[in-house]
């Protein structure tokens, strides 16, 4: 399927200079959004996975269809504020502005996890959440995008190109 077909770019969004690119179209198309699903567990073996971890806020999306598709849990990593404690944080930069993730720690035996993310730009985000994990007691297997702005990153995890199902 041509995923791309179906992302709206919107520019000058959130602020000037910043080209988006709105995901909505894709999840209005129920062949669509269901293809992604498949598509991104033919990237990952689902054997390692317990829980698909959600970057808010469209992190969300994707991780928690994961995880009911696949019979996994799913794990919210929050801004700020949004989680009640306990808590571990970390602050990371955005490409304009600064930002600070929540999660909350296991008690239980080392579950490994998915992150999972809608936009891969410059990697902070992404480099918070993989380290957020880790320091909360969770095993990070992999790490999946929709969408793999190559132009703003070289970004690597376990020495190999993020998965994503889009790249510009």
């Amino acid at each position: 399927m041509n995923y791309k077909n179906l992302i709206r770019d919107v520019a000058d969004f959130p602020i000037p200079g910043v080209l988006f690119r709105d995901v909505s179209p894709l999840l209005q198309s129920p062949e669509a959004f269901s293809a992604v699903a498949h598509d991104f567990a033919k990237q990952i073996d689902l054997s390692k996975v317990d829980l698909f971890v959600g970057i808010e806020s469209r992190g969300f999306i994707f991780a928690a269809m994961l995880a009911a598709k696949f019979d996994k849990g799913f794990l919210p990593l929050r801004k700020a504020g949004k989680l009640p404690p306990p808590v571990l944080q970390e602050s990371y930069s955005l490409e304009y502005g600064k930002a600070t993730l929540e999660i909350a720690p296991t008690e239980e035996k080392k579950k490994r996890v998915v992150v999972c993310d809608d936009v891969l730009a410059t990697g902070g985000t992404l480099k918070a959440a993989i380290s957020l994990c880790k320091k909360a007691g969770y095993e990070v297997e992999d790490v999946l995008v929709l969408i793999d702005l190559t132009f703003l990153n070289q970004m690597t995890f376990k020495d190999q190109k993020i998965k994503s199902l889009i790249q510009y």
